[in-house]
């Protein structure tokens, strides 16, 4: 069977947050990366009352690649918008994150003052997550990605647990692996599901699959203001 074998809880690189974490990032990286440099661009950021957590992925076979070994959070069968996707995978991993996001409850963070995010692979499954979860949740910030088993979501109803959260999605214009024409048909599709007044779809000429300084003070803007510091933070 194809697919995510994730059993353990996931390991992870965190940024604690530099007061008392009133808020969450759970942001997950892209396939073959590991979370170490999103938390470096996290703290970065230096967002005082917001803890980053971004987690592993475990290491497994990728057909894109030649069924070569490197962490990934599911299989991927191929770039094109309807190639096949790892169903069972994609839904084993979302659970992960679910849990996840759990266990930030747990800790004393309320879902609706987290917020999912991620790039590529990553950004995927963050938006796939958020729109599957019984949680609510503050939002996502979704980059250079697109929405695995697009097909299989119907237009949501108004009562749907994250109709009205906040999705920032980024996307360069020049990006040779996930095409930015996938981007913008993402970005329609979402905004059948959500409430399109709360989504925002920002466009970087001549940026390629990676991130840029404009992207990361695009993130911050968008952090700050989905997850406000609380009382006198």
């Amino acid at each position: 069977m194809c697919g995510n074998n994730m059993s353990a809880p996931l390991s992870a690189s965190i940024v604690p947050a530099a007061r008392k974490a009133t808020a969450a990032v759970i942001f997950l990286h892209g396939l073959g990366d590991t979370g170490h440099g999103w938390a470096d661009s996290f703290q970065s950021l230096n967002i005082p009352h917001v803890k980053c957590i971004c987690p592993h992925a475990p290491s497994m076979p990728v057909t894109l690649n030649m069924r070569m070994v490197m962490p990934s959070w599911f299989d991927i069968y191929g770039l094109n918008f309807n190639t096949s996707e790892d169903e069972v995978g994609i839904k084993r991993a979302s659970e992960n994150i679910k849990a996840l996001i759990d266990q930030e409850v747990k800790n004393g963070i309320p879902s609706h003052r987290i917020l999912l995010g991620g790039f590529s692979q990553g950004g995927a499954l963050s938006l796939y997550t958020a729109l599957t979860t019984h949680q609510k949740l503050a939002g996502v910030v979704a980059l250079s990605c697109w929405l695995p088993l697009h097909d299989s979501f119907p237009q949501a109803s108004a009562n749907s647990v994250n109709r009205d959260m906040h999705v920032l999605q980024c996307h360069g214009n020049a990006d040779p692996l996930v095409n930015y024409a996938f981007g913008k048909m993402t970005a329609e599709k979402m905004k059948t599901l959500i409430n399109p007044a709360n989504y925002t779809f920002n466009t970087y000429p001549d940026l390629s699959h990676s991130s840029c300084p404009k992207e990361m003070a695009d993130i911050k803007h968008f952090i700050e203001k989905t997850l406000p510091p609380i009382g006198n933070e």
